[in-house]
């Protein structure tokens, strides 16, 4: 929503400038007309002697009390514009949040028996306990979503109303083009089907950030990488542990690739824990595995927070 603000943002800048032009010359003015107050007129004839004239105590009572009824209204002018300056940045300055979260079942929130809308709704209630400022998060997530598939969803009217609004956009997306490679050819998994499709999901991934981008460029996009959910039955197995790095690279490398795009690493959260992290399906994360990922998201997008509070 920065990008709606920007305008309105750069108009109070001049209003405070004018505002404060104003007051110096008023403060000028003020200290002016004091001063030629206090300005004793010489009556001596032009062919006498100029001579100092030392003023009686009358005159320097006069001019003490001038000079102290001068600094109250000075101090006044300076309270009185100090008082319209913070009102007028109070109009300008942005006092909510809006946060877009987009993508699979991850975003969705599959897993999480406590029906919490998994890493979003945790990562939105704490930052709503904050109590800092109103954080409003809509959730795109849809289960099985290919990154084709986010890729035209980006065309719906709702979804691209509310990127056009949004201060931060989360996007998980890239586990299911993964699987789909598992599933057509779980009888013979070989490396190279990876490989093949990792270059189709980059490419998709380059098309998701440009549309993201064109909606809202002054939008803050984070992609949040993938863990292995494949690392408890298949840690024998090291190619599908070379497969998520490779992924992740591509998404970190496409990320790097626009200004506005943020990678978050989520595979360490999950490598070799003391805990299980998974839903019953061993694929999703559970409540606990939840929970790391909001905390993950929470680390990387608090300096955003903190620069629109």
């Amino acid at each position: 929503m920065r990008n709606k603000y920007s305008k309105t943002i750069i108009g109070a800048i001049l209003l405070i400038l004018l505002l404060a032009i104003v007051t110096f010359q008023a403060i000028q003015t003020s200290e002016s007309d004091n001063a030629e107050k206090n300005i004793r007129p010489e009556t001596q004839e032009k062919d006498l002697e100029i001579t100092e004239e030392i003023p009686d105590d009358t005159e320097l009572q006069k001019a003490e009390e001038t000079e102290e009824e001068k600094q109250p209204l000075t101090e006044d002018i300076k309270d009185k514009v100090s008082q319209v300056i913070e009102s007028a940045l109070g109009l300008f300055v942005k006092k909510d949040l809006d946060i877009v979260a987009i993508g699979d079942s991850l975003t969705q929130g599959v897993g999480d028996t406590s029906h919490n809308g998994g890493y979003v709704g945790i990562l939105g209630n704490t930052l709503n306990d904050d109590g800092q400022q109103k954080v409003d998060i809509v959730n795109y997530g849809k289960r099985g979503n290919r990154s084709d598939q986010l890729l035209k969803r980006l065309d719906q009217t709702e979804i691209k109303s509310s990127i056009e609004e949004a201060d931060i956009v989360l996007v998980t997306i890239g586990a299911n083009d993964i699987m789909k490679v598992v599933k057509n050819n779980f009888t013979n998994l070989e490396y190279e089907p990876f490989v093949k499709e990792q270059a189709n999901y980059m490419e998709r991934l380059r098309k998701i950030f440009d549309k993201m981008v064109e909606l809202n460029p002054d939008a803050t996009i984070y992609l949040i990488g993938f863990y292995n959910p494949f690392e408890n039955y298949f840690s024998d197995v090291e190619q599908l542990g070379q497969i998520i790095d490779d992924w992740n690279s591509t998404g970190s490398t496409v990320a790097l690739e626009y200004e506005q795009v943020n990678y978050i690493p989520t595979k360490d959260l999950f490598a070799n824990a003391n805990q299980d992290l998974l839903y019953e399906d061993n694929f999703h994360p559970n409540n606990t595995g939840y929970k790391l990922i909001a905390e993950r998201v929470l680390e990387y997008i608090r300096p955003e927070i903190e620069r629109s509070e």
